[in-house]
């Protein structure tokens, strides 16, 4: 899939779902075909409807028909709720990885022709953007070559909080968080004008607040 993987367009639906919607329509049941290792397989056991391991085998493909037709005509078993729909989302999007190594403490930024060490510290906003992610800290904006998804399992997960698809947070830096009046949140970060949006998959993280 260009631009989006399976799973960041079911983030993204997720997102725009009650809004968007029609009135009482439940969300799609969830099918992943992936060709991840049994780590991330185990994830997809816990919380999606079925997974398609690559390459796909028809005898596989049968089952998972099947399994879906019989969810989705037993009207026993009421459908899972959007909330907990959301929750099963989060659980694939946050699966920790087999090795995990010490939270990045020094970010490698190129100025010129010069590349400069930034303390990860200093960083306010990581942002997506196209194939790069923006590096925002108090005073100055860089470009790094290193995605998002990859950049994140770096990061001390306490202090920098994913709040949408394609931004991260140092949450130490959080002036406010606002609602609209169509109950949407958004931050406003010290040191940085402007407001950015909460998605509803990260909502959570601020449901003491």
């Amino acid at each position: 899939m260009p631009a989006l993987s399976g799973l960041d367009a079911a983030a993204e639906l997720a997102d725009v779902w009650e809004s968007q919607a029609a009135p009482g329509t439940a969300f799609p049941a969830l099918v992943f075909v992936t060709a991840y290792d049994h780590y991330a397989l185990a994830a997809f056991e816990a919380h999606a409807v079925d997974y398609l391991l690559k390459p796909v085998q028809p005898a596989r493909l049968d089952k998972t028909v099947a399994k879906l037709k019989q969810a989705l005509s037993n009207h026993s078993q009421p459908a899972l709720d959007f909330e907990t729909t959301l929750a099963q989302l989060r659980g694939l999007l946050t699966a920790t990885p087999l090795t995990v190594s010490p939270p990045l403490k020094v970010l490698q930024v190129s100025v010129g022709t010069a590349i400069h060490l930034l303390p990860v510290n200093e960083v306010l906003v990581f942002e997506a953007v196209d194939k790069y992610v923006q590096v925002l800290t108090a005073n100055h904006a860089y470009l790094i070559r290193t995605p998002l998804k990859d950049l994140l399992p770096q990061l001390d997960l306490a202090v920098f909080w994913q709040i949408h698809r394609g931004t991260v947070v140092n949450v130490t830096c959080i002036d406010a968080v606002t609602r609209d009046e169509a109950g949407k949140l958004s931050v406003s970060l010290r040191g940085k004008p402007g407001k950015l949006a909460v998605s509803r998959l990260y909502a959570h993280l601020f449901k003491a607040m």
